[in-house]
This record gives structure tokens, C-alpha cells and sequence, in this order.
């Protein structure tokens, strides 16, 4: 078992989903973070959802195409 932080994983989340500037992340106490995460997760993932399968997503990509191709 390792204690390292993977802190690139955890600048990816706060970039990527969070929207936080990378100056934001790095000002931000670990506190100040997973709070941000706990309300993001909150918002937009149901309790009890199932994760996303692929057949329900190709479903999703033939009914609502990126392009009008």
C-alpha cells in the first residue's frame, strides 16, 4: 500500500470536471478540494445510478450524432 498522492489524477479532476484553473487547484487546500468533488459528485451522480454501458451509449451516439454527417 502506497500513501503517495497522485496529484496529476487529482489536477485532471479538478481541471476536467471541477473547471478549476490549474492556479485554482494548486491555491485550493486539500479541504477546499474534496469538498469541491463531494458537491460535484453530489449534483451529478444519482444515488444508485449504473454506470454508463456501451450499448446504451452507441444507442446515445445513433440517436444524437456529433455531426450532421
Amino acid at each position: 500500500m502506497t500513501d503517495a498522492i497522485d496529484w496529476r489524477r487529482l489536477a485532471e479532476v479538478a481541471t476536467g470536471l471541477l473547471g478549476w484553473t490549474p492556479e485554482t487547484f494548486w491555491a485550493a487546500t486539500p479541504a477546499e478540494f474534496w469538498t469541491a468533488w463531494d458537491g460535484w459528485r453530489a449534483r451529478f451522480s444519482a444515488p444508485g445510478a449504473a454506470p454508463l454501458v456501451r450499448p446504451d451509449l452507441d444507442r446515445l451516439m445513433a440517436r444524437f450524432p456529433d455531426c450532421p454527417c
